[in-house]
């Protein structure tokens, strides 16, 4: 079935790039609206029949393995846990709301659904994969789907920049992660690259340096894919330059990879290593936190504002995992509230971020430009819109109500017994977030009408069907969690303890 999951969409695109020519565009984008709905519909599946208890006690479900090459210990192994299976569903939410968003596309529709189709199964294949090569080859292959999105869908010549910066930047990234692959695999007696096996035998407990190496190297990778400062700068040009649907998937999918990757990967892997330089990855976060902050409230477009919230958002979730590897001064409990937070954010983020960047497609579909101070008074005209955007941005505030205030009380919750005044400071950036988001509110939907030269009241319509269809369900999802989170917490809990376990022994 996880398998089915993960390449029913290649099987989409290859059935895409198949078909005559004569095929019109429409028809390609309901085979792609119906390929994420029924993946979608087999993750309800998953989700209905598993049991989170077994995954808290350590072991995987829906489990597949087959030798690849087995002389080199690679396998195709996949499984999800209570970490894994809220991630692969909000991979198949968020294609299904871009695929329902592009119905409105004339530019390449064909081409557009197939590179989409391939990212969702490269995407859910990174959350799944339980070989650090298998893992790479997806993790891999995302930047190659991304930087083609950003490229030829983007804003014209500054998007093929924007491409550019964003494949060696993120390239890069990989190359070190593969660096500390191959450093986890030459330490493991017998040699494999299979998480489970190595999770289990925790190959580099006392080796210091060298596994202070290959933590350097882990961490490195991973907070460029993440992204955290200093390693951020790829992360506003991609957004700005990228189509609103790309937009959607890079901040909501692809910036969990590395996020994913810190408490799948390097927490479990090397759990003396994370304990003794936790104290880095929770100033990290805290940086992160403050600047993306500071940055995005000196911004003046609005796409721009919101791409550098989510260096914001990423760097709660660093805190977070920083803060259940440090020992002294706090327990289990709180640990394990720290890393389930986190998840949650990962999740909250992706809901929320990934509806207010569809929304800023709206908006420069109605005005041709980002620019904050190019609009004013939308809300008289807009009233959707406006509703729509002024929920999204106060639920990733942590409103409570929504997500984001699960997540982030957990969050602090679980850093405060440790991290005192890390988790002090972060807390500013809730509040330099709300000034922002209240500031760009009021200027694009409050006050006497404006808007961009060129532009007639009358051609100014609301939310469409279509664009409706796309984003509030991801709305009201993020409100579900708000009000009823049990369903994704009873999934994520015993998975947060185990990892706790796992760094603690």
């Amino acid at each position: 079935m996880l398998t089915v999951v993960t390449f029913l969409p290649l099987l989409a695109c290859a059935a895409l790039a198949l078909l005559p020519r004569t095929v019109p565009d429409r028809a390609c984008l309901w085979v792609w609206i119906g390929t994420a709905a029924a993946d979608l519909a087999l993750v309800v599946a998953l989700w209905a029949g598993f049991d989170a208890q077994h995954a808290g006690a350590g072991g995987m479900q829906y489990e597949q393995q087959v030798r690849w090459m087995p002389s080199a210990g690679v396998g195709y192994h996949v499984g999800v846990d209570g970490l894994s299976l809220p991630l692969v569903a909000m991979v198949c939410v968020l294609f299904l709301a871009t695929a329902l968003y592009s119905l409105r596309e004339t530019h390449r529709v064909r081409a557009l659904a197939c590179l989409f189709l391939f990212l969702q199964t490269v995407s859910t294949g990174v959350f799944v994969a339980l070989d650090l090569i298998l893992f790479f080859v997806f993790f891999d292959l995302s930047i190659v789907g991304m930087y083609f999105v950003i490229a030829g869908w983007g804003h014209g010549e500054r998007a093929r920049a924007a491409a550019l910066k964003f494949f060696l930047y993120t390239f890069l990234g990989s190359l070190a992660l593969l660096l500390g692959f191959i450093g986890l695999y030459l330490a493991a007696d017998p040699h494999t690259f299979d998480l489970v096996r190595l999770t289990r035998s925790n190959p580099l407990a006392g080796h210091g340096l060298y596994a202070g190496l290959v933590l350097l190297a882990l961490g490195a990778g991973l907070a460029v894919k993440t992204p955290t400062v200093p390693l951020h700068t790829w992360l506003p040009p991609a957004h700005t330059e990228a189509p609103a649907a790309g937009s959607a998937i890079l901040a909501g999918v692809l910036l969990k990879m590395g996020t994913y990757g810190f408490v799948r990967i390097a927490m479990p892997l090397l759990p003396g290593s994370w304990r003794r330089y936790a104290l880095v990855f929770v100033v990290v976060g805290v940086v992160s936190v403050v600047y993306g902050a500071l940055v995005a409230l000196a911004q003046t477009d609005f796409k721009r504002l919101v791409a550098y919230t989510s260096v914001n958002h990423m760097g709660y979730v660093v805190l977070a995992v920083g803060a259940a590897g440090t020992l002294a001064g706090t327990d289990t409990q709180a640990r394990s509230l720290a890393v389930t937070g986190a998840v949650v954010q990962m999740v909250s983020h992706g809901l929320l971020t990934g509806a207010l960047f569809l929304l800023t497609g709206v908006l420069y579909d109605r005005g041709s430009t980002y620019r904050i101070d190019a609009y004013s008074g939308l809300a008289a005209h807009t009233p959707r819109f406006a509703a729509a955007t002024g929920v999204a941005a106060f639920a990733g505030l942590g409103i409570p109500g929504f997500s984001g205030f699960i997540a982030e009380f957990q969050i602090f919750t679980g850093s405060l017994a440790s991290q005192a005044t890390a988790t002090a400071v972060a807390l500013l950036g809730i509040l330099i977030t709300a000034a922002l988001f209240l500031r760009a509110f009021r200027a694009i939907f409050l006050g006497p009408p404006r808007l961009p030269a060129g532009i007639q009241v009358a051609g100014v319509t609301d939310l469409d069907a279509t664009e409706t269809a796309a984003t509030v369900p991801l709305l009201g999802l993020a409100l579900v969690i708000g009000v009823a989170p049990r369903f994704l917490l009873d999934v994520i809990e015993p998975a947060g303890r185990t990892v706790t376990d796992l760094v603690a022994r």
